[in-house]
């Protein structure tokens, strides 16, 4: 007789995860393309070069802000909606960019890098996506796959800026519309998405628990903590590497290869995040994550020898897989299918919100605390402490806590 009991995943679920490892893939590049040469068009702006940065916090911001509506659309009209509202942000942020930098405006810019954000916040729901048809063994699995994508889009974002950025007249906007191109052009593959719309809601059909509740929930309050605190923690590290790198005497290449082993230290992991959480729990995995995070501020504290900034970067990369990972994958099996796009945007609105706050703080700690790259880095690195106790802390309060409870 045939075992019924973990039925295998279907060709549906594989098909929607390969498509949304491309989609990652292809139109993730854009958000590496964006970030590396926001700073430098935002610089070129900016008539006070102390907020040369601020247009990438506008896109986390942007992502912040987006994140409850998308995920209410979604839970409504289904993700393909979601994610083509997403691409038409990311195409009318580029646009807006590229011509804030055709008239010089950087008012324009940020209003365009606050629409990028909408993809940005989109693109967040790319591993929720994952696990809509997915069974419950194949959930890890399906989101490592998708996080996965992120290592080509590491590729493809920096090698198309190297070709696009000089292309034009106006520095940089042949970037911009390159952006445009690849939201156009991947729009496409959500046509052919195949996840159920939610079933609508009857008057007599369980509302499930209010976003206060929600919080209420010890498993989903400490995926949220630990989600928050290994995606804020990373953004506030690798923001600031490039400046500390080259204000303590190497190269703005030496800064882009720290950067690159950095990226690629992030997505790597996630072919065998998804086995390593299966077989060890996701409470195991985030714990190792949490302590990798640390590893990378304790090297980084160490020395500012080129080989501590590589080593610090990688821990870091690998640190924010493990959490970030283990955390979606606690909170995608802590809440009632009814109560997905309230969970859901509850938390990237958290998250990113968090984020935001980070990428402000990095480059305030690093040019504010003291008369040194030196004395900056220190200061970035020692920031992470508290953060990490809290993490820490909730993990061990959730783990400790009666299976009853």
């Amino acid at each position: 007789m045939k075992d019924t009991t973990h039925p295998p995943v279907d060709a549906r679920t594989k098909r929607n995860v390969s498509l949304l490892v491309v989609a990652q893939a292809f139109l993730g590049a854009q958000m590496s393309m964006i970030f590396v040469i926001g700073g430098l068009a935002g610089q070129s702006l900016a008539s006070n070069i102390c907020f040369a940065t601020l247009p990438i916090s506008l896109i986390v911001l942007g992502s912040m802000l987006s994140a409850t509506p998308l995920s209410a659309i979604m839970q409504k009209y289904g993700r393909k909606v979601g994610f083509l509202i997403g691409t038409l942000g990311g195409s009318v942020g580029a646009a807006i960019g590229a011509w804030g930098l055709a008239t010089s405006s950087f008012t324009l810019f940020m209003i365009g890098s606050l629409f990028t954000g909408i993809y940005m916040s989109a693109q967040g729901f790319y591993r929720f996506a994952a696990i809509d048809t997915a069974s419950v063994e194949f959930r890890p699995k399906a989101i490592s796959y998708v996080m996965a994508g992120g290592l080509a889009a590491a590729f493809i974002g920096p090698n198309l800026v190297k070709v696009t950025s000089s292309a034009m007249v106006v520095p940089f906007m042949g970037t911009y519309m390159a952006v445009i191109a690849i939201n156009l052009i991947g729009a496409l593959l959500f046509l052919f998405l195949d996840i159920p719309k939610p079933a609508p809601v009857s008057a007599t059909a369980p509302k499930g628990r209010s976003r206060i509740e929600l919080l209420k929930t010890p498993r989903i309050a400490v995926a949220i903590i630990c989600a928050m605190v290994s995606y804020a923690l990373m953004n506030l590290m690798m923001t600031s590497t490039p400046l500390a790198v080259v204000g303590c005497g190497f190269t703005q290449n030496n800064a882009a290869d720290v950067v690159t082993g950095h990226v690629l230290a992030m997505f790597a992991p996630s072919f065998f995040t998804g086995h390593l959480i299966n077989r060890f729990g996701v409470e195991k995995i985030i714990s190792i994550g949490l302590v990798i995070l640390a590893g990378a501020g304790v090297v980084g504290l160490a020395g500012v020898e080129l080989e501590n900034f590589f080593i610090a970067l990688i821990l870091l990369g690998v640190g924010w897989n493990f959490g970030f990972i283990g955390a979606t994958s606690m909170l995608a099996g802590a809440h009632k299918p009814e109560e997905q796009g309230r969970v859901q945007g509850l938390n990237d609105m958290i998250v990113f919100g968090c984020v935001t706050l980070g990428s402000l703080t990095s480059g305030a700690l690093m040019n504010c605390s003291g008369g040194s790259a030196v004395e900056g880095w220190t200061a970035v690195n020692l920031a992470m402490i508290p953060f990490l106790a809290l993490a820490g802390a909730a993990l061990i309060w959730l783990t400790m806590r009666p299976r009853t409870a």
